[in-house]
């Protein structure tokens, strides 16, 4: 073999060498470039995953969801969101307002000792009647009774004004109103077991498919705003209004005289 030839001979090895090492080296940063690009996606896939689990977590639920979805306002409402509640004949020429818990002793109190006068007033046109709702109770023990109630209530209302009446009768009636230590209101069944002592509501589907469902939930909810962002200073239940004017301003009317006088008193000014 010449020398020359043995010269192009190495020389053609080194190249074919060094083309190798570059396919070589292109393998290895490919490799790597896959291996980087797996990890990057393996972390953003956790990143995603942890950012998702913290922004579920952080999604109101419940009675907070119900503060903000869209209401559906029972029949036999009218105003914003449904929250003005009037019952009663078009010929009364005044209205009384009261404010109520559903969880409130003292509105049980007074619903089982006037509540009987308040129905035949309403029946004979003496006023109107304008249901306005509160829940603070429920903030007094991190309960939901009051909302639940007056979710159920709206229900009641949808089916009509005199279910609406004597389920709210009912609910606040010495046998079915628990202690105010005792939230359990906050039970659908037990809503609906009381329920089914008004002849309208007893094994109606329709009203116990919209409690268990939920379905006056954010209604409660806008309704229970009226009394937290009312203009007339009510801070209790509960509080009967008149033209615009407390009748009681904080004590409570338990005794049918006390009512008649405070409500004609009114009704003649």
């Amino acid at each position: 073999m010449s020398q020359r030839n043995s010269q192009s001979a190495k020389t053609a090895a080194r190249e074919r060498l060094r083309q190798e090492r570059e396919r070589q080296a292109k393998r290895d940063k490919a490799k790597r470039q896959v291996i980087v690009a797996a990890s990057i996606v393996g972390v953003l896939a956790v990143v995603f995953g942890v950012s998702y689990l913290i922004v579920q977590k952080s999604k109101p639920t419940g009675w907070d969801a119900a503060k903000t979805a869209k209401v559906v306002a029972p029949a036999n409402t009218t105003g914003t969101n449904g929250t003005t509640v009037v019952v009663g004949k078009d010929t009364a020429s005044k209205t009384l307002k009261v404010y109520e818990d559903p969880r409130c002793p003292v509105c049980a109190q007074f619903e089982q000792t006037v509540g009987s006068t308040v129905r035949k007033d309403i029946d004979d046109g003496k006023f109107k009647f304008q249901y306005v709702g509160a829940t603070f109770i429920d903030g007094h023990d991190n309960g939901e009774g009051s909302k639940n109630a007056l979710s159920a209530l709206g229900a009641a209302l949808n089916v009509s004004p005199e279910a609406f009446l004597d389920y709210k009768s009912a609910l606040y009636s010495a046998k079915w109103h628990p202690d105010e230590t005792e939230d359990k209101f906050k039970d659908d069944s037990y809503l609906i077991q009381v329920a089914d002592t008004v002849p309208a509501l007893k094994n109606n589907t329709k009203f116990q498919d919209a409690v268990k469902k939920g379905t006056y939930d954010a209604w409660a909810m806008a309704m229970s705003k009226t009394f937290d962002d009312n203009k007339e200073g009510v801070q209790g239940t509960p509080t009967f209004v008149m033209d615009g004017k407390k009748l009681n301003d904080g004590n409570p009317l338990l005794t049918v005289a006390d009512f008649n006088r405070v409500v004609d008193a009114a009704l003649k000014g």
